[in-house]
């Protein structure tokens, strides 16, 4: 049996393509597509979904013809603190219009383009991860891995970094990835005060802050989830039109394994299943849940703890190619130099990357680090395959 997602237009959180339109072997190179059944065939840009489709108003705004959104075309290239970034959205007058706001994390992932590559000048010309067609975009100067732009959604389930700092989720358009940055207020105990509008913590705290794009849109609509337990071991969400594997097996596989177990399985009736790519997995996160892990477990399943519940996605990562994207459900974990233990460093629903392979080693971990800090790769990761 074959699946037919409803037509984007009836859809109130229409999954916008991630764009990646090449595949990759494990270490990295270009190959040609597959077909279904070969090794490495069920790959991010084999199963193309909605196409990005932007209208330029000529008035200093973009229009998404598919998620419907207004966004801001020109962006403040400084850096904002959270708190000045709600303040800075809230009282922009742009296109005639005075309802922009910072946009949450489902919103502002919506935009990533991962046919993007941060690349080193002798490398060739770097690509940031969205359409520069339509949106305006400039690297840092001296540091071009710093593309780093706010969302509204607050990291709730605990502090991030060093285990004091309040987060708010973020996507770097320079190197591709979500993490929660801190705010620079504290995460107390008792959690945030969200209410407010703006979380405790002193009120002079200090934040290195990140680049704001502003939005323009009815909240609480896009990225807002409508789940149905089918009874038979699969999950529909009618606000995407997917439907989904209720809970992953237990199973940690390397990247080619996960394709390939995807690809193979016949569930609730159904053979048509995939391996989900960056946007597809990341849209089943959620942001709201105070606990671990971070995905309504009234109608999904997961069967491991919450310290490593990364899960794989079928694209491939643009700046290193022998890496795929994950979505971390439970903590995200890394050590800055001085630290001896990993701890929740981007918060559950960041989007991180995955070495491949390790080639048959016996070890599972791999370490790759920034200047900030070394993150916690496991080359053998989750999978919940979606149709």
């Amino acid at each position: 049996m074959s699946f037919h997602p409803v037509a984007a237009q009836s859809l109130t959180y229409p999954i916008v393509d991630t764009m990646q339109d090449s595949c990759f072997d494990l270490g990295g190179d270009v190959i040609n597509c597959l077909t279904v059944g070969a090794p490495l065939s069920g790959q991010d840009s084999q199963h193309a979904g909605l196409a990005t489709a932007y209208t330029d108003q000529g008035d200093g705004t973009v229009q998404d013809d598919n998620t419907g959104l207004l966004w801001q075309k020109t962006p403040q290239f400084n850096r904002l603190q959270y708190g000045v970034a709600l303040s800075y959205c809230a009282a922009l007058d742009l296109g005639g219009r005075r309802d922009w706001r910072v946009p949450t994390i489902k919103e502002l992932y919506s935009l990533a383009d991962f046919r993007g590559e941060l690349l080193k000048p002798e490398e060739g010309t770097a690509r940031p991860y969205l359409d520069t067609t339509v949106f305006d975009f400039e690297y840092p100067k001296g540091l071009p891995f710093a593309g780093q732009y706010w969302s509204s959604t607050l990291y709730v389930k605990g502090p991030v970094m060093n285990e004091r700092n309040q987060g708010a989720f973020g996507f770097n358009f320079a190197d591709g990835h979500i993490k929660a940055y801190g705010t620079g207020l504290d995460f107390y105990s008792g959690g945030p005060a969200i209410s407010s509008g703006l979380p405790n913590g002193p009120a002079d705290g200090k934040a290195p802050g990140n680049y704001i794009r502003c939005v323009s849109g009815d909240e609480g609509i896009y990225g807002v989830n409508s789940f149905t337990d089918n009874g038979d071991g699969t999950v529909t969400d009618a606000a995407t039109g997917h439907m989904w594997q209720q809970a992953d097996d237990g199973t940690r596989r390397e990247w080619a394994q996960a394709l390939a177990y995807c690809e193979a399985l016949d569930l609730g009736g159904y053979s048509d299943w995939y391996l989900p790519n960056s946007k597809e997995l990341q849209s089943i996160v959620d942001y709201n849940r105070t606990s671990f892990p971070a995905i309504d477990d009234s109608v999904f399943g997961i069967t491991q703890d919450a310290e490593s519940l990364d899960f794989w996605t079928s694209t491939t990562f643009g700046d290193f190619k022998n890496y795929a994207n994950v979505i971390a459900f439970g903590k995200a974990l890394s050590k800055a130099g001085d630290q001896i233990e990993y701890t929740d460093w981007h918060g559950a629903g960041a989007q991180r990357s995955s070495i491949k392979t390790l080639n048959g080693q016996s070890m599972t971990e791999d370490t790759t680090c920034s200047v900030n800090a070394c993150d916690y790769n496991r080359s053998d990761n989750l999978v919940r395959c979606l149709r």
